[in-house]
């Protein structure tokens, strides 16, 4: 018998083939086992808005769609542009600090917002 595959993200023996794809079930690492090892790669880490652009510090974003602030009865409005925002580690998803016109200082998800 064959040796099992081993993930790449995380090396994990439990890896099972779905069609033409390999599939982890510990860290949901999907990869192809004829390609190149470059493909195989897992994507690099960092945040990426609703669309998978890359973010950095300082880029603009917009919001996508109507978000309640928590703790008031204020609403960030689906369009509103965010400039100049902070890239944070965050464990409960709030990756992005940013300062918004007339709310004051916030933390956002990066799954609600697109790359300006």
């Amino acid at each position: 018998m064959t040796e099992p595959m081993k993930c790449p993200n995380c090396q994990s023996e439990h890896a099972y083939q779905d069609r033409d794809l390999w599939v982890c079930p510990e860290c949901a690492h999907e990869w192809s086992a004829g390609g190149d090892a470059a493909a195989q790669a897992p994507q690099e880490a960092g945040v990426r808005d609703a669309h998978g652009n890359a973010l950095t510090d300082g880029d603009s974003v917009i919001v996508m769609k109507d978000l309640k602030v928590k703790g008031s009865s204020s609403v960030v409005k689906g369009g509103t542009k965010v400039r100049n925002i902070r890239l944070q580690d965050a464990t409960d998803g709030h990756n992005i600090a940013c300062k918004i016109d007339g709310i004051g200082a916030m933390n956002l998800k990066s799954e609600f917002v697109k790359k300006a």
